[in-house]
């Protein structure tokens, strides 16, 4: 998957816990992230394309889930990534 758009800047180095880091919860959704907004950029250019619509959406409902966990664990950094990453509340 390649994300070159200006507008989809996402650090991900900034979410890693620690070098070399791809499991922790806080890093999952912000790849999430950049998946989703590349799905978004497709499916508005092919709107017909029910297969990667499913695919949208079990994603969205995947980062909810993490974003869920993360809320339970400590709100803080809930509130500190969806404000990094640009969610709603």
């Amino acid at each position: 998957m390649s994300v070159n758009a200006p507008q989809k800047e996402i650090d991900l180095k900034s979410f890693q816990a620690h070098e070399g880091d791809t499991g922790s919860a806080t890093y999952q959704v912000a790849l999430l992230t950049l998946r989703i907004l590349h799905l978004t950029d497709h499916l508005n250019a092919h709107k017909k394309d029910f297969s990667s619509r499913r695919g949208l959406l079990k994603l969205v409902a995947q980062r909810r889930k993490l974003l869920d966990y993360i809320k339970g664990k400590n709100e803080e950094s809930y509130v500190k990534l969806i404000g990094d990453l640009g969610l709603r509340r």
